[in-house]
């Protein structure tokens, strides 16, 4: 089973709201998933994403593959950065400082 992290588009005709979700690579768009880890609303200006840290850091742990624009999100977010630290810690590295 491949997992993606992606976004799932919900809202009204011309008024796209998207929920970022865990789901099978093979499920469709607006499919079923397995967990909402956040949100991203491109209306306002300017837009607004939410995203559940600790629970995309579980699941980028687990396999999970990010999409070209969640994995933007994800970096801006600090997602790729703490993740390296807690690495880091499983490993000792930071062990004397």
């Amino acid at each position: 089973m491949s997992l993606r992290i992606r976004l799932q588009r919900k809202g009204k005709k011309k008024q796209p709201f998207y929920s970022i979700v865990i789901a099978n690579s093979n499920y469709p768009r607006d499919g079923k998933f397995i967990e909402q880890i956040g949100i991203y609303n491109p209306i306002p200006k300017p837009y607004i994403v939410e995203v559940n840290v600790d629970k995309a850091i579980y699941w980028l742990e687990q396999g999970a593959k990010p999409t070209n624009t969640v994995k933007s999100f994800l970096n801006r977010k600090g997602v790729g950065y703490k993740k390296h630290l807690l690495n880091g810690v499983k490993k000792l590295i930071f062990e004397n400082c």
